[in-house]
């Protein structure tokens, strides 16, 4: 199986290194500045799982065909349009390729479907804190790192078994779980319910789980708005399973945590954010549903507002 990952930054690179580590056949498509850093100091890994230094199979756009199995598709969501071109020539004519999307949210899978077609869209979602530092270096900032993927069609079936007989054919363990899921549509519902909660409090707060639940009213907030995001969950048919809402519970709550959002780090950097997409995107299906979400509301509308502020300072 021939697998092609756009991108080598904190997702696309760490789980493509680890791929690519265990004996795959990885090729990453990069930006030409990418390519010519991974070139002098190679794919760099920092992480309690294992360092990993490798020289990458990379290429850049013009240098793309359709000669690829599965497409690991990990952009950021508000670069979804030129992701989409960037990948279209593996995806062209005839190309047996299949898009594996690892985005946060459900949004992208219309814009991919229309795009390419949804029997060449499979679901997917990726557990993991990590980044790119500015030397280029991935740093893996958590101790999981976890992938799940399925067919979202019964087309699909042949194409993500042969990825699993891949991941279980690795010359050296894989180091990443992974699983196979018929109902992977479910698993992405259940991470958006959780990262949309924890993305909106902790920006909201500036502050990681534990110091939001040492407030007065941090705790019932944060529940709150867990609750306001499930019953969205439900309204679309895909309702949170008890044991899992019992373990969100626990996790937003927890005294001490540091745990927070990768979304605060990038509106404390001053960076670009994907809260349209995570809590405003969650937001228009409440309404939709006539499903009152006061806290979400202001979360998303907070992260709209640092939107609005940060493209009128740079000029926009």
């Amino acid at each position: 199986m021939k697998i092609l990952v756009l991108g080598a930054g904190g997702v696309g690179g760490y789980f493509g290194g680890r791929m690519a580590e265990a004996g795959l056949d990885v090729t990453f498509q990069v930006r030409p500045a990418r390519a010519e850093l991974l070139a002098k100091t190679g794919l760099r890994i920092k992480s309690k799982a294992g360092d990993l230094k490798l020289a990458p199979k990379c290429i850049v756009e013009p240098q793309v065909k359709p000669d690829y199995d599965v497409i690991l598709f990990t952009a950021k969501a508000y670069d979804l349009g030129s992701a989409m071109d960037a990948i279209a020539p593996a995806m062209s004519g005839n190309a047996r390729g299949h898009v594996l999307p690892m985005l946060n949210g459900m949004s992208h899978l219309e814009a991919l479907d229309a795009r390419f077609g949804r029997e060449r869209v499979l679901g997917g979602v990726a557990y993991i804190a990590s980044t790119l530092a500015p030397d280029g270096e991935i740093q893996h900032l958590n101790d999981f790192a976890r992938i799940v993927f399925g067919p979202r069609a019964g087309s699909q079936a042949a194409a993500c078994g042969e990825l699993s007989r891949s991941l279980e054919g690795a010359q050296v363990p894989i180091k990443f779980d992974w699983k196979q899921l018929d109902n992977v549509e479910q698993a992405m519902w259940d991470k958006w319910v959780l990262l949309a909660t924890l993305a909106g409090m902790t920006c909201l707060m500036r502050a990681p789980v534990g110091d939001i639940v040492a407030t007065g009213a941090g705790e019932k907030l944060t529940l709150a708005l867990l609750a306001e995001n499930a019953a969205v969950a439900k309204a679309e048919g895909f309702a949170t399973p008890d044991a899992v809402m019992g373990n969100y519970r626990g996790m937003l709550t927890q005294k001490g945590s540091a745990f927070t959002a990768s979304m605060l780090r990038d509106v404390e950097s001053g960076g670009q954010a994907e809260g349209e997409h995570i809590l405003g995107a969650l937001l228009q299906r409440a309404r939709k549903h006539g499903i009152g979400a006061p806290v979400l509301e202001v979360a998303a509308t907070h992260l709209e507002a640092y939107a609005a502020r940060r493209k009128r300072e740079k000029g926009s």
